[in-house]
């Protein structure tokens, strides 16, 4: 008879992609030496393209203000009392999506600049496999735009420019470890939800992830946050930060997206990205009202939007071990990453080749 912990360990197990005959292709030295290059390359690379200033960021912000990230609203924040602020309770934060704003604007970053940052966070939530881990570490960046710039053709510039810096991150490593080969597409391809959902009626989300990236190697799909005509979301997203209702020139709802790739080293498709031009103060208001969240328009962050002293913006969050796992063709996060993950999923992993840091 299972116990709980029984089940929560069969659980978790079964998440657990083992691609037979797995043998990774660097050394736990070469490994961390890739690390170094990409994350150093990468950074500086992106920073270039899209015009970012690297600031510094926080770890963690005081709770009841609403500035960290509410991902899809049911995950628990890592909190802790302040000892000399009278107990106050701080979050870790998920992500740093409203916080860099509220950074553009106290830096007073003009349009057609940004920032980038490196975010760390735990996500004690998260459910541990190939691909999540407790602990997420993502280049958060954020740009200062104007309101000619809040369309798709702008977006969809700001996309191409972010995937043609991976691909000359996949050129560097291959180069620099000739036993890894290049797998990424020259091209990116575009798609909204809706169309996904038309395309590959009857499937989840996730299996029309997976079927769509299997075509064409790299896509990024669009209008994430929003109910589909099935009555369903894609995928959850905070609505304060991505614009996920105004229309778009494709006769579709939704001004954001995430970049994925199809993965051959496991044979999924990967989320490397989200972002998207974010909320002005009438996207906010509705998406506030979809949700039935219009309590937060009482929040911190909530008022500076509203009361115009934010600028408007477009960013998102790059996953950094997510993206070293696949230029250096790793199987597993927990290969890039230290982390805490079940015994048994760790010795699973020793038993298929994935050496877990």
């Amino acid at each position: 008879m299972h116990t709980e912990i029984d089940i929560n360990i069969d659980n978790v197990m079964s998440k657990l992609i083992k691609p037979a005959g797995y043998k990774a292709l660097l050394d736990l030295w070469q490994t961390e030496q890739g690390i170094k290059l990409i994350k150093d390359f990468f950074q500086q690379n992106l920073s270039t393209e899209l015009r970012l200033r690297r600031v510094t960021a926080p770890l963690f912000v005081l709770k009841g203000l609403g500035i960290n990230d509410d991902l899809n609203g049911v995950e628990r924040a890592v909190t802790f009392p302040i000892k000399d602020l009278g107990d106050k309770q701080a979050e870790v934060v998920h992500s740093l999506a409203k916080w860099k704003r509220l950074t553009l604007a106290e830096y007073g970053i003009e349009p057609g600049y940004g920032i980038y940052t490196d975010m760390n966070a735990i996500r004690a939530d998260e459910e541990l496999d190939n691909l999540h881990s407790l602990y997420v570490d993502q280049w958060d960046w954020e740009m200062t735009i104007s309101q000619a710039d809040r369309n798709l053709e702008f977006l969809k510039k700001v996309v191409r420019r972010i995937y043609s810096t991976m691909l000359r991150t996949e050129f560097l490593t291959c180069e620099t470890y000739p036993q890894l080969k290049p797998f990424l597409p020259s091209e990116i391809h575009f798609v909204h939800s809706e169309e996904l959902l038309q395309m590959y009626p009857g499937m989840t989300a996730k299996e029309r992830e997976d079927e769509i990236c299997k075509k064409y190697g790299a896509v990024f799909i669009m209008g994430i946050g929003g109910k589909l005509s099935d009555g369903k979301k894609h995928d959850g997203r905070s609505p304060d930060y991505d614009d996920w209702t105004t229309p778009n020139s494709d006769g579709f709802l939704g001004l954001n997206g995430d970049i994925l790739i199809w993965y051959p080293v496991l044979e999924h498709s990967i989320e490397l990205s989200s972002m998207g031009i974010r909320v002005d103060k009438e996207a906010l208001l509705k998406q506030l009202k979809i949700e039935g969240q219009e309590q937060r328009e009482n929040l911190y962050f909530h008022k500076k939007l509203l009361d115009g002293t934010l600028p408007l913006s477009i960013g998102g969050g790059i996953g950094q071990s997510r993206l070293c796992m696949v230029m250096l063709q790793k199987a597993h996060v927990g290969e890039i990453q230290a982390s805490i993950w079940p015994e048994e999923q760790r010795r699973e992993c020793q038993e298929n080749g994935m050496n877990l840091i």
